[in-house]
């Protein structure tokens, strides 16, 4: 085997600093540009003190400091150190429960059905209140949130002892097509006001495998023993084992903590939704206690990552899928809802565009009154009782009124709602 032993390798026209220096170490320096045909294999650093790396003389990676750019795809076949990974695409809806369209506190004390705190309630957007009896648990958008990133925390707040109760959310069906088959993790973030008797908390990933969509809300056929899971409802089926890697039951704290449920396999035949379902498994519970759960995140693959936070905007756009709250508590009196048209003696019709197309031609949830609603045109105005849908689409809703009034036939004006009691909600809710 031949060896050249040189320190130094200078160009015949270069009668200056040498072109290559290389150390007794082995280490290499270059003064100009180090072109390879072949592959590059060095058994230390490669340093390089310029700010590109070409590929094919076209610049491939730039180089400011410690930034490095890349000007084509990045693939790596192992994992990014010194990065926090996040997750591509959360399957909940509202999982850091950033709204609350229909209000923020669900108690027994409410006076109609939109405000109830009873099982199988939906309350904070696209969570459904499920308890062992009603009127188990007060719910309420709380702002008792980790240090960094959630803004607010559903609330479940005791006030019948020694119930089972929980959260539930299904996924609509064309959302979840490319999780079932799969595996799937959950993560969530909970504590608990006290732990004397809020120490047992169980989360799981759960199947339909029924008609697409016409899904069991009411998840639970029979709650069941203290440290025993639930009956489920027919159709509806556990995806993750009641055992150890993935078993699902947790053990809250005083402080908030992340909990993960990891490498589901979603594999119930014929699953056509999936849900997430997490409980209280006490049942030996004190009232006035509370439990709070945030930044509840569904996702596919084998492990967790960080939660992905989207932009309230967007979030409520999400949730108006389901639920779109027109005249909702939190707006002013005499909130416009639209224009309508006189027709007959006392009549009138109201079209108004959704937001967002709906999941389904949706249903109205009204709170109706005396004088709740009120008809402005020419100089006076008009105030009825109750309005209803005439005919409802994907993408817009046609309102009636069908008591006197006494606007001329043909003539328009503004609805309004006349009373902070009024309610318009529209629902396409699983």
């Amino acid at each position: 085997m031949s060896k050249i032993k040189n320190n130094e390798i200078t160009h015949t026209s270069n009668s200056g600093t040498s072109n290559i220096v290389m150390d007794a170490s082995g280490n290499v320096t270059t003064a100009g540009d180090l072109t390879t045909s072949g592959d590059l294999t060095t058994a230390g650093d490669l340093t390089v003190t310029g700010n590109d790396i070409k590929s094919s003389g076209a610049t491939a990676i730039t180089m400011s400091g410690a930034n490095v750019t890349v000007a084509g795809t990045c693939t790596a076949t192992g994992g990014f150190v010194g990065i926090s990974s996040v997750c591509a695409r959360n399957y909940i809806t509202n999982g850091d429960m950033q709204v609350a369209q229909r209000t923020a506190s669900f108690t027994g004390g409410g006076t109609t059905d939109i405000s109830k705190n009873d099982d199988d309630d939906y309350t904070l957007d696209q969570w459904i209140l499920l308890s062992d009896g009603n009127d188990i648990v007060d719910v309420t958008q709380s702002t008792q949130v980790p240090t960094t990133g959630a803004t607010n925390s559903i609330a479940l707040d005791v006030e019948t002892a020694n119930k089972k109760f929980g959260i539930f959310q299904p996924i609509e069906s064309a959302d979840c097509k490319s999780i079932i088959g799969g595996t799937a993790s959950l993560s969530f973030k909970m504590k608990a006001s006290a732990v004397d008797k809020l120490d047992s908390v169980k989360a799981a990933i759960i199947s339909w495998s029924s008609t697409a969509d016409s899904v069991t809300s009411d998840v639970v056929n029979a709650w069941g023993a203290e440290g025993t899971r639930p009956t489920l409802a027919t159709n509806w089926t556990y995806e993750n084992a009641n055992s150890s890697g993935t078993t699902g039951n947790f053990t809250p704290t005083t402080s908030w903590a992340t909990y993960t449920l990891k490498n589901v396999s979603i594999d119930t035949s014929s699953t056509t939704n999936v849900g997430v379902f997490i409980w209280s498994d006490v049942t030996d519970t004190t009232v006035g206690q509370f439990l709070y759960i945030t930044d509840v995140q569904l996702e596919s693959g084998a492990d967790t990552n960080d939660y992905l936070r989207a932009r309230k905007s967007d979030e409520i756009a999400r949730c108006q899928r389901y639920f779109f709250a027109k005249v909702r508590a939190d707006l002013k009196l005499y909130s416009p809802i639209g224009m309508d048209d006189t027709y007959g003696a006392s009549n009138s019709y109201l079209i108004f565009s959704l937001p967002v197309e709906m999941r389904a031609n949706p249903t109205g949830l009204f709170v109706n009154g005396t004088s709740y609603w009120r008809k402005q045109c020419h100089g006076h105005h008009d105030d009825f009782d109750t309005i209803s849908i005439s005919e409802s689409s994907l993408n817009s809703i046609m309102l009636y009124n069908t008591g006197s009034m006494a606007s001329n036939q043909g003539q328009g004006g503004t609805v309004w709602s006349a009373n902070s009691n009024a309610r318009l909600y529209l629902t396409a809710e699983l």
